[in-house]
């Protein structure tokens, strides 16, 4: 199998093309912050929901700062922007790097980068519905006697954004499962051998990403769990044409060898 393109053209020529894809990548974040911008208290609405939700009654949320009324809503409009356009910056990494790789190697990355990309948006979703108000239901309540809750509406954009990429990371398991076994850094059979310390890990995991108690824990090591499994599946039905096609090529190699030439007493 040939690559499309060789290493052959001149090193501007990679980086002018890099640029030009950079710039893509730069101004569709821009068209796509710039209607959002107008809607940013909106926005910035929709993502307090969880919170406002177990606020005590006439408590609110605050603003220490004097430009964090306008800057904390248009930095989620931002965030916002590159979190849509997210499936065409990597669409943009791939035709960079498309080219260079053989077809097999297209075959095989194209589809990671689709699933992780749709596993990172469930992680995220998974932390907005479920995880997200779990963990301010028990931060709001667990406030001591003539403490009033008043969440700064910066700390709070910052705790939200950091929590959604962390279960955004991790609902990667099954792609990091996919490409250990894949790379030859590792086998099926030995991430099955350590399938109990991932469990341990797992839960280890949901001890520093959630409240401490049961509930949230094992709603994220659950799912990590889950997609560990999910990502050993998909990484036997890759291997298996494999290991087949080996079979099958020793086998007829070894009737070669135990047929006699013609002519032969």
């Amino acid at each position: 199998m040939n690559k499309t393109y060789t290493a052959d053209l001149p090193f501007i020529t990679h980086l002018i093309e890099f640029r030009n894809r950079l710039l893509r990548m730069v101004l569709c974040v821009v068209f796509v912050a710039l209607p959002l911008s107008m809607y940013a208290n909106d926005i910035y609405g929709l993502l307090a929901q969880p919170l406002m939700v177990h606020l005590p009654q006439n408590s609110t949320m605050i603003a220490t700062n004097v430009t964090s009324p306008f800057m904390t809503p248009f930095k989620l409009s931002f965030v916002t922007a590159v979190f849509i356009s997210v499936p065409f910056i990597l669409y943009q990494f791939w035709g960079f790097l498309a080219p260079a790789l053989y077809a097999n190697e297209q075959r095989t990355i194209f589809p990671l980068l689709v699933a992780s990309t749709i596993l990172f948006y469930c992680g995220v979703g998974f932390a907005y519905f479920v995880v997200a108000p779990l963990i301010l239901s028990f931060l709001t309540a667990s406030a001591p006697t003539g403490v009033t809750v008043m969440t700064d509406i910066e700390a709070y954009l910052d705790f939200v954004l950091a929590l959604f990429f962390a279960f955004g990371v991790c609902f990667e398991v099954p792609i990091f499962t996919i490409v250990a076994v894949w790379s030859g850094f590792t086998t099926v059979e030995s991430l099955v051998e350590k399938r109990p310390y991932v469990i341990v890990g797992a839960f280890v995991i949901g001890m520093f990403l959630t409240p401490p108690d049961v509930l949230s824990q094992t709603l994220l090591a659950v799912p990590i769990w889950l997609l560990f499994e999910i990502g050993l599946v998909f990484a036997r039905i890759k291997m298996r044409p494999v290991k087949t096609q080996d079979v099958a090529t020793t086998t007829t190699k070894i009737k070669k060898r135990r047929v006699k030439p013609k002519g032969h007493l």
